[in-house]
């Protein structure tokens, strides 16, 4: 199993912020998670909002948490709030269901971390970190 060094975070992060570049997005925040939930990097563009960092975090933790992208999170909570609010409650509200928390697979598939963005749509916050994970020579789960 991989693990996720700080110049493989180091790298998601530089690629997704190219992608947000090439497409003229709003500022983004971007969060790379270890496998544990510990934070290895984050890098803010300027002029993002103050809540950014917990929001990309919180859209990575919860990947981490179940296990599969936040996009799958996001679906489950219009399908099963009760479901999603529980399990926010026992991370003591630290999971954002919402697309834009993908996992990191090592080439055997084994989860070594996530990467959280935000600032922009859930869609393009998402299509920005499979960016970053595929340039880094990583597998992407978004859910």
């Amino acid at each position: 199993m991989g693990k996720m060094t700080l110049a493989t975070a180091q790298t998601i992060i530089s690629a997704a912020l190219e992608k947000a570049d090439s497409l003229s997005l709003k500022p983004l925040t971007v969060v790379v998670l270890d496998a544990g939930g510990h934070m290895v990097a984050m890098a803010r563009q300027d002029g993002s909002s103050i809540l950014r960092p917990q929001i990309a975090s919180g859209k990575a933790y919860g990947a981490l948490a179940v296990g599969t992208g936040s996009r799958w999170l996001h679906e489950a909570a219009e399908k099963r709030p009760h479901f999603v609010q529980s399990l926010n409650g026992a991370s003591g509200g630290a999971i954002v269901p919402v697309p834009g928390g993908v996992l990191v697979k090592d080439q055997d598939g084994e989860v070594i971390g996530a990467v959280g963005i935000t600032g922009d749509t859930s869609d393009n916050d998402e299509a920005c970190a499979v960016a970053g994970v595929m340039a880094a020579g990583l597998l992407s789960d978004c859910g």
